[in-house]
């Protein structure tokens, strides 16, 4: 594309932006939070229509978080793979580059905004040719993520599986992410990176994990070989499959695993900018899950959508906790 089209093409595409913060949709939304020491994770589920034909709800979804970065104290945002529909077409990740820049603390003028989310980034199905991440791994490398504080490590030279680290509410936080149907070598190095960490409550995010009812054969390896080993994992996130789902697994050490799947891309619009807020609440011990849309100004509501967890955060590093408010899928 011509530098004068690339020009005019993210001018409209953040003017479109620009119209639904006008509109309010930046101003609402979740409530303020209800506590001291209250803090968010937010889930985005998979971009890859966004990227390939909606770029203005890719934007629409990071600005937002950027907005909301106090009011609800987001500490770190989770993407959960798929960030585009075609792994070789690079004016799709151009949008997923553009749309991240923002919580980067850039824009286009390459003026630095005040400070930046900390977040991390994995490979799905649709981000990878063959197993080849190269555009994937040209916008999103570990060089992306240098000097980043929250940014910890990844395996090998390429940033398909990492990990990130972040404090929130006295606690130490994990974020390991793996790509989609990570093999023997990488559940190696993730075993050894949660043994390393073994002082921090662990989220792991990985492309394909949880299907409609029962983990599926890609998330029952990861299971087996890797999170039922290690007691502070609490969280697996995913998506995938176009659904919601939450299950709970106990491990070696009879540690609860929430396992979540959470992917809105069959909904209209390639997703309604739908993603999920992960509201953590130390002084009531519960995880609060919302699911809400910047485009759309609303949330979603029922059983999959609409939920609370409960988890332990008083106290250790201990991850016991009391049977969960499960929802059954949408």
């Amino acid at each position: 594309m011509p530098a004068i089209k690339t020009r005019l093409f993210w001018s409209s595409i953040f003017l479109g932006v620009a119209v639904l913060v006008a509109s309010g949709f930046s101003s609402v939304g979740p409530q303020a939070l209800a506590a001291d020491g209250d803090f968010s994770v937010v889930i985005l589920p998979d971009t890859q229509f966004y990227s390939e034909k909606f770029p203005v709800t890719y934007a629409a979804q990071t600005e937002w978080i950027k907005q909301q970065q106090k009011t609800l104290n987001i500490h770190f945002v989770v993407h959960v793979g798929d960030l585009v529909q075609n792994a070789t077409v690079e004016k799709e990740w151009r949008v997923a580059d553009r749309a991240h820049a923002v919580l980067d603390g850039t824009v286009l003028d390459g003026t630095v905004l005040e400070g930046a989310v900390p977040y991390s980034v994995l490979p799905g199905n649709h981000d990878m040719e063959d197993g080849d991440t190269t555009l994937y791994n040209k916008f999103f490398s570990p060089k992306r993520f240098q000097g980043r504080d929250w940014y910890a490590g990844h395996e090998g030279v390429r940033n398909d599986n990492n990990y990130c680290i972040f404090n929130a509410a006295g606690m130490k936080f994990l974020v390991l992410s793996l790509a989609y149907s990570p093999g023997p070598d990488t559940l190696k190095w993730a075993n050894q990176v949660l043994a390393e960490n073994a002082d921090c409550r662990a989220i792991v995010a990985t492309h394909a994990y949880l299907g409609r009812d029962v983990r599926n054969s890609i998330g029952e390896r990861v299971w087996e070989h890797l999170l039922r080993k290690h007691k502070n994992v609490f969280l697996v996130v995913c998506g995938h499959i176009a659904d919601t789902n939450l299950t709970e697994s106990a491990g070696d050490a009879g540690q609860k695993v929430f396992e979540m799947l959470v992917n809105y891309q069959s909904d209209p619009n390639g997703g309604d900018g739908w993603l999920r807020i992960l509201r953590f609440s130390p002084s009531h011990n519960k995880i609060i899950v919302r699911d809400y849309s910047p485009t759309l100004d609303k949330y979603r509501h029922g059983p999959g959508a609409d939920f609370s967890l409960h988890y332990t955060m008083r106290g250790g590093v201990s991850n016991e906790s009391k049977a969960a408010t499960c929802p059954a899928a949408n």
